[in-house]
């Protein structure tokens, strides 16, 4: 009997490999994150306990994307902050001008507090958030593949996002 090898899970693999493919093909990587109590993020642009975030390299500072976190400097409202995301906290990732992407389900998400230690004691501290982290097994769901047919540059203009203060959305196909 072969003793029992905890793997790790893709989804940093899977984040880094859509971030790779968005910046090759000049497109630009958003992450849509489920913010608790782990998650460093401005709060105040936290709408329905998500937020949408540019990961381009043009719109950050120092972008890591480690097997455990996402961190990085980025400007909110033209103030520096910084952004620190528990891997199992992203949502999706996409590129903004043809939603092309894939979509992690919250049920994936696994108690990033416990691993965090310290940096998510200091973020509770900072904010009293009242979503929390579900533990559940870890697995992915993907965005279909259009159909040959559907796969036409779209009608629509994406949203703009800096001056008109829309912010862009990704819609799950279940």
């Amino acid at each position: 009997m072969k003793p029992s090898i905890e793997i790790s899970s893709s989804q940093p693999y899977l984040i880094r490999a859509w971030h790779e493919w968005c910046t090759d093909n000049g497109l630009t990587p958003y992450v849509t994150v489920a913010v608790d109590a782990a998650v460093q993020v401005p709060r105040e642009f936290v709408k329905d306990g998500e937020i949408v975030l540019n990961i381009s390299y043009d719109s950050t500072t120092g972008l890591q994307i480690s097997n455990d976190y996402l961190a990085f400097k980025a400007r909110f409202a033209g103030v520096a902050r910084d952004v620190m995301v528990p891997v199992g906290n992203v949502l999706a990732i996409f590129a903004r001008e043809n939603g092309q992407g894939m979509a992690f389900p919250k049920a994936s998400r696994h108690e990033p507090a416990e691993e965090a230690g310290d940096a998510s004691q200091a973020s509770e501290a900072q904010t009293q958030d009242s979503a929390s982290a579900q533990p559940a097994p870890s697995h992915l769901a993907s965005v279909p593949v259009a159909a040959s047919a559907d796969t036409k540059k779209p009608t629509k203009k994406p949203p703009a996002t800096s001056k008109t203060g829309v912010r862009p959305t990704l819609t799950r196909i279940k």
